[in-house]
């Protein structure tokens, strides 16, 4: 019984994530073609986007396998070319990408608890970062859980990959390929999914760029056939699935034709003509299936794709044999489970039942009452009868009803939410993560993409004498003028949230005054009458004043903001401190900020995290004068400037090209500004113009790839952009130019800047550069060669243009003291007629 309870929950899993979608008949005789195929394939790999969608695609509909996607991490330490999301926050984005894409091309989605710490050069560094011992776990539990005839590993364990995290996917993929079939290896997922011995393990070689690791003698699959029922071909579906990596900017053109994968035999038992070579993939893999085999052939070649319905008779007689299999072995069970999930959706999309439960808004909180409504309609017409609909808190509704056909059914409803109900939120963000691993409270959970559904409802419904369970999750849809119906998932929330405008506040430091910062903290009642206060704890090195502490909030939606003065109390050096206001209703404690994304492509997403403000006292100088920023991909360092600067601008590149730029000191440009915005290239020369008459240019880094081309002049002389790059954060940062400026006015810059940094020192540096730059630091790896190109600074006029590939975008959100002062340098640097 335990892979049948683990299997069942997988599934059920599944049902809830997206909107319910109606299905053509095509799609149909599709699941039924798949349903005779007794087999799957898992495919390893790092990162969202590592995998291959084309053979993903081929895989689950081609060759009709159970076919899923391990990608180790979810991508939180990636780039993000559509907004200013970083950390878990571009995890969240990237985990539902994902989903995405396994919409599109059918295969499944699962994850480790590795966090995605950032570009890693070695797997060395890696697996030590991830605690090699607990993702080999997850691996070894997500290949028992799944069972895979075959494994396949997007990279070698030898470097070619690049990426460490690469490496380090097929080092663990190669170790979990043999520890999922020992009983003492992990004995706690062993004990729940028994072991799994895959037949085989290859690696799916490439031809990246310069890097083919291809060759004439390794296995080849021609994965570009057109299928007829999906209307495309792999290379079709496969550059719609890749498309909605959209924050990596990954959108990929369709391709047609002949396209061959190749592949090299790594473990297990190879094969010379096909990779699931001698694996039997039929039926009479289960003992007693090889009838069930025969009744699910006439039934294809029966199927009406005008009247779907017709079928649902032999396909009662298949589900009775399915359920009467007697299963003796873990893998008979499983198979079994997974079957009666396929068919009993098959059975319900032949009968055209869509059900639907909807409330009349999308957040609630534990102990508030949904109203909703639930519908139930029959397209088809058959013999529905629907019985009985069930909540997930346990209230049950004796409906009783025939479907008619094409009759929509509505029943309205009270559902109480218990006062004990979890929040919803990502379970892998309820815990605080270490640098290279989630923690995760629910063992269960470990592989999955995301939580089951927090409200759910079952639909018992008889179809032709046959009782059947169908769940669905609570939704809420609206309808929007431009794109018409839209559902978003049920919040379970806190009463009331609170949050700060900002997460790192920067208070500059001026000797012989109070140094107050003012902290504006807003509360949101996420229900009605919400009353309390605002406790604010003591903390070390500072004096609190809150103007208020008591609220009262009348309405679910209605804010408070709160302004709290906090003044440092000494003068030391850089002084930082975290600060954890809450909230005390009604004796219950509440700490909790409600952060939210939306982007059209994905669903609408939040997720729940504790309200900190982290402070830094910096010791640092400013010069005079206003500062102008252009956002590039997105980033939040123009919000951290205005912490330091007395006025930060955002303009655009309209201003640039007709505007007066004379009454700016400097102007900063944002993370790949000239990767993303292509009216730069017509405000080349007023730049270069504004620089000569004395402005400073500082231009954060870009990227020169297929991603992100470089099709503009950035300045006044040559240089090229690379993929060079330091990934450990604490790498000796060596100064080359001790007497320039940038390192001495109007900060002294010394090593104690460089300490505390996160992440990464710096990446895309410069490189050929030419001979009018400075290159005032030097930096690198351990055991790798010397960069110099991490900033160049170039007088040009009376004025300067600086490039840095320092990661200032990390460093400067989290509140490192020593990227601002740096920055504020290069902000500052004197003018070319000026006397230092």
């Amino acid at each position: 019984m335990r892979v049948l309870t683990l299997v069942l929950f997988n599934v059920f899993f599944f049902l809830f994530i997206g909107t319910t979608k109606a299905q053509n008949a095509a799609d149909i005789l599709l699941k039924l073609k798949k349903f005779q195929t007794v087999g799957s394939v898992l495919y390893i790999a790092a990162h969202p986007d590592d995998e291959n969608t084309r053979l993903l695609a081929y895989l689950a509909n081609e060759r009709k396998l159970r076919t899923g996607y391990l990608s180790l991490t979810r991508g939180d330490g990636g780039q993000n070319l559509i907004g200013d999301e970083q950390g878990v926050a571009l995890g969240l984005i990237r985990t539902h990408e994902l989903l995405q894409a396994r919409g599109i091309d059918r295969a499944e989605q699962f994850f480790t608890r590795a966090y995605d710490f950032g570009y890693s050069k070695n797997p060395e560094e890696t697996l030590q970062m991830w605690n090699r011992d607990s993702i080999l776990s997850d691996v070894v539990r997500v290949i028992r859980m799944y069972r895979p005839d075959v494994i396949i590993c997007r990279f070698p364990t030898t470097g070619e990959g690049g990426h460490g995290h690469h490496t380090a996917s097929a080092i663990l993929a190669e170790d979990a390929f043999r520890l999922a079939a020992d009983p003492l290896a992990f004995p706690s997922s062993a004990s729940v999914f028994g072991t799994w011995q895959a037949n085989s393990l290859f690696w799916n070689t490439f031809n990246f760029g310069s890097t083919n690791t291809t060759a004439p003698d390794q296995l080849k699959v021609d994965v570009g056939a057109y299928n007829a029922l999906l209307g495309k071909s792999y290379g079709e579906v496969a550059s719609e699935s890749r498309s909605m990596h959209k924050s990596q900017g990954f959108g990929s053109a369709r391709q047609r034709g002949e396209n061959l994968e190749y592949f090299k035999f790594l473990l297990g038992k190879n094969v010379t003509t096909d990779l699931f070579e001698s694996i039997d993939l039929s039926w009479k893999r289960i003992p007693g299936g090889a009838s069930i085999e025969k009744e699910i052939v006439k039934v294809i070649a029966q199927f009406d794709i005008e009247a779907p319905q017709l079928s649902l008779s032999a396909l009662m007689r298949i589900w009775s044999k399915l359920n009467s299999l007697e299963t003796k072995d873990d893998f008979s069970k499983y198979w079994k489970s997974a079957k009666q999930q396929e068919l009993s959706k098959i059975i319900e999309e032949c009968s055209g039942l869509w059900l639907e439960v909807s409330a009349t808004d999308f957040s609630y909180v534990p102990g508030d009452e949904i109203s909703a409504t639930v519908q139930a309609i029959c397209r088809n017409g058959g013999e529905l009868k629907w019985r009985k609909i069930s909540f997930w808190q346990g209230k049950d509704s004796l409906i009783v009803s025939p479907l008619l056909k094409n009759k929509l059914s509505t029943y309205k409803t009270k559902i109480s939410i218990p006062e004990n109900h979890e929040y919803t939120n990502p379970y892998w963000l309820n815990l605080e993560h270490t640098k290279g691993e989630f923690e995760v409270e629910d063992v269960d959970l470990i592989g999955k993409p995301l939580n089951p559904a927090n409200a759910w409802a079952t639909f018992e419904v008889e179809i032709e004498g046959v009782v059947f369970n169908f769940s669905r999750e609570i939704i809420y849809k609206f309808t929007d003028p431009v794109k018409g119906e839209v559902y978003r998932p049920l919040e379970i929330l806190p009463a009331v949230t609170i949050s700060s405008l900002s997460e790192s506040e920067m208070i500059l430091h001026s000797k012989g005054e109070e140094q107050t910062k003012e902290i504006l903290l807003t509360l949101t009642a996420q229900t009605n009458n919400v009353k309390g206060e605002l406790i604010c704890p003591p903390l070390n090195g500072w004096f609190i004043r809150q103007e208020q502490s008591a609220f009262d909030l009348k309405k679910k939606g209605d804010q408070v903001t709160i302004v709290v003065h906090l003044t440092a109390n000494g003068n030391e050096r850089n002084l930082q401190a975290t600060w954890k206001p809450y909230l005390n209703v009604d004796g219950r404690q509440y700490n909790a900020s409600l952060r939210r994304i939306e982007y059209d492509h994905i669903p609408f997403l939040f997720y729940l995290t504790p309200c900190e403000v982290k402070l830094t006292l910096l010791d640092a100088t400013i010069c005079d004068g206003s500062i102008a920023y252009v956002e590039g991909a997105g980033d939040k360092v123009r919000e951290s400037l205005n912490q330091v600067f007395t006025q930060v601008d955002e303009i655009t590149t309209e201003t640039l090209r007709k505007g007066d730029l004379s009454k700016y000191r400097a102007i900063v440009f944002g993370i790949r500004a000239y990767n993303t915005l292509d009216e730069l290239q017509d405000c080349y020369e007023p730049l270069m113009r504004y620089i000569k008459e004395g402005g400073n240019v500082v231009v954060q880094y870009n990227t020169n790839s297929r991603v992100g081309p470089l099709k503009n002049k950035i300045g006044p002389y040559p240089f090229t952009i690379a993929r060079d790059r330091v990934t450990d954060e604490r790498a000796e940062v060596r100064f080359l130019t001790p007497q320039h400026p940038v390192l001495n006015y109007p900060n002294k810059i010394t090593q104690q800047d460089f300490e505390g940094w996160i992440q990464e020192r710096g990446i895309y540096f410069a490189t050929d550069v030419d001979s009018a730059y400075a290159s005032p630091f030097s930096m690198n790896d351990p055991g790798d060669k010397e960069f110099s190109g991490s900033t160049i600074i170039a007088p040009y006029g009376k004025g300067n243009f600086v490039y840095t590939g320092l990661a200032l975008f990390r460093q400067l959100p989290e509140g490192v003291p020593g990227a601002m002062r740096l920055l504020i340098n290069m902000i500052c640097l004197p003018r070319h007629d000026e006397q230092r």
